[in-house]
């Protein structure tokens, strides 16, 4: 016999209100960081009680580790499809920012969730979050020196900045589609393919 899962308030099933939630406290921390986010706001936003969010995830932190548990694997589940494709190195940065702008088409304020740049170092959810950045910054590590070593550079220091310099540039190009709410993921895609092929133009010897 199978027991029924508990609901939430209102007759909404467990399942479903605590992804409301997390979708409210993504946006929440992404907007104004762990420490200025309002618990109160996100419940105000779901439509339920402040309480029923501790009864849920415990704590602020705990509501914080679930959101940065919902995105971190979807974000890096993107990327490592988009370089199992195989593209040429040249159209890998296109292929991995399009599939970034998919996995956040609706959660666009995750990124900022992932990347809070407020949270105390070695704070509880600064490990929460270190933990899901280190696996997405390898991914960036290896597909910034193997674009160096295609050029014959293997200076690990030069892989190491021009690693800083794609996720600040990722970083930039979601807060200005934040800052754009009519643009899609589509959109921003072709956007970016443009972009990068103006840059690419521009670095060619005259």
């Amino acid at each position: 016999m199978t027991t029924a899962r508990p609901a939430g308030t209102k007759g909404v099933p467990r399942a479903r209100r605590e992804r409301q939630i997390i979708a409210a406290a993504m946006e929440e921390f992404g907007r104004r960081g762990h420490a200025a986010a309002s618990m109160a706001d996100i419940a105000r936003h779901v439509g339920v009680t402040k309480p029923m969010l501790y009864t849920y995830f415990g704590s602020k932190d705990g509501l914080y580790a679930a959101c940065v548990d919902h995105v971190g694997p979807r974000l890096l589940t993107g990327i490592e499809q988009a370089m199992a494709a195989r593209p040429p190195k040249e159209e890998l940065p296109h292929m991995v920012l399009a599939a970034l702008f998919r996995t956040l088409e609706d959660q666009r304020h995750a990124w900022f969730v992932l990347y809070d740049r407020t949270l105390q170092p070695g704070s509880d959810p600064w490990h929460a979050a270190r933990r899901h950045r280190e696996a997405i910054d390898a991914l960036a590590a290896s597909g910034t020196a193997a674009l160096l070593r295609d050029q014959g550079n293997r200076d690990p220091l030069d892989a190491d900045a021009l690693k800083h310099v794609w996720t600040g540039t990722v970083s930039a190009l979601i807060g200005w589609w934040i800052s754009h709410p009519q643009l899609s993921a589509q959109d921003m895609t072709a956007r970016c393919g443009r972009l990068l092929s103006a840059i690419g133009t521009a670095a060619e010897p005259m």
